[in-house]
């Protein structure tokens, strides 16, 4: 045995080991090596499906570049923006277990029986259906749906109450995407979309748990639910700087990747569109809906007048606090005038 072997750990690196193994715990799947491998895949295929063309620069440009530029610019990933994505990323998964358990753990299951038991007492106990292939296939399709308007409608609160705002700008403020942007947010925004994700769980679960008596799981392909899994393979190409299109006609019910560059633009005409996460039906709907054309550019950000001020991992952690002491300063200024 070596040495080396035999010689204790400081604190330094156990608090360095610990924090990894914690990373590496709650990893999401759309980063681990199969899906990052299969993004770099279906990326190659559009660089050659399109002679070079396809992706984007720092500043949301479309260019024709090389193989290894376009799947690993250095304007983007050497970027300060890029940096802070991990920063932020680290930081909110270690704060991550003080959250997960409540809200994941207790919520869930809280939502799920409530409506079971609602149900159980409007309509005078379950109908106990036998559960089949179609009905997980439905049940699938339920929860992705309910999913997708929870997390429009928190979406779209952020963006149009201030309060809110002052949480999901650090979130906008990435001037580059990269795989690693789609967790860029501040540690209070993460319960939000927990908990709607726990509601959507719950009550898809709760419906299908009442009406059927041998009880009924999602259907899967590969250990994976199905439509997490069609839709999780493009999920990386959200906040990727290649412009993964679908053809129009399908982008009016689903979301293609490239759409969600145009809800990072800080261009006017994009301001405010493409809120829900998977499915275009609650963008059409709520008349949010914006479909780019063809190497549109997005330059990504808050724009020149804000920016400034949200650049750094410490000025986006520390933002919101500091936005919303302005409001409150702010409102207790006005009131003051007005009373004078």
């Amino acid at each position: 045995m070596n040495i080396t072997d035999e010689l204790p750990l400081g604190p330094i690196t156990e608090l360095a080991n610990q924090t990894w193994q914690l990373i590496l715990t709650h990893l999401p799947r759309d980063l681990t090596w199969p899906v990052l491998l299969l993004t770099g895949l279906l990326a190659t295929g559009i660089w050659l499906a399109r002679g070079g063309h396809g992706a984007k620069n720092a500043g949301g440009r479309e260019r024709k570049t090389t193989l290894l530029q376009f799947l690993l610019p250095k304007d983007i990933y050497s970027h300060m923006s890029a940096r802070v994505d991990v920063a932020l990323y680290v930081f909110e998964r270690f704060l991550r277990p003080l959250w997960v358990a409540p809200v994941l753990v207790l919520l869930a299951p809280a939502t799920e029986q409530t409506v079971i038991a609602t149900l159980d007492t409007l309509f005078e106990g379950s109908p106990r259906l036998i559960s089949t292939t179609p009905w997980m296939v439905l049940y699938s399709l339920v929860t992705l749906l309910i999913y997708d308007a929870i997390f429009y409608f928190i979406h779209y609160c952020e963006h149009k109450i201030p309060a809110l705002w002052a949480i999901h700008k650090v979130h906008h403020s990435a001037e580059v995407l990269t795989p690693l942007t789609r967790y860029r947010e501040h540690f209070i925004e993460g319960p939000l979309y927990a908990a709607g994700a726990a509601m959507a769980y719950g009550l898809a679960g709760g419906i299908f748990g009442w009406l059927f008596v041998d009880g009924i799981t999602q259907a899967t392909l590969f250990n994976i639910g199905v439509f997490a899994l069609l839709f999780g393979f493009n999920g990386s190409f959200r906040h990727y700087h290649v412009s993964f299109h679908y053809p129009r006609w399908l982008s009016k019910w689903l979301h293609s990747p490239v759409m969600h560059h145009v809800h990072h633009s800080y261009l006017p005409q994009h301001w405010d569109k493409n809120f829900a996460a998977v499915t275009s039906i609650w963008d059409r709907l709520f008349g949010t809906l914006y479909i780019p054309e063809k190497d549109e550019t997005t330059p990504w950000g808050l724009g020149p007048e804000t920016q400034g001020h949200y650049r750094t991992f410490l000025q986006n952690t520390l933002g919101p606090f500091r936005d919303w002491h302005a409001m409150a300063f702010g409102a207790g200024q006005a009131k003051k005038k007005a009373e004078d």
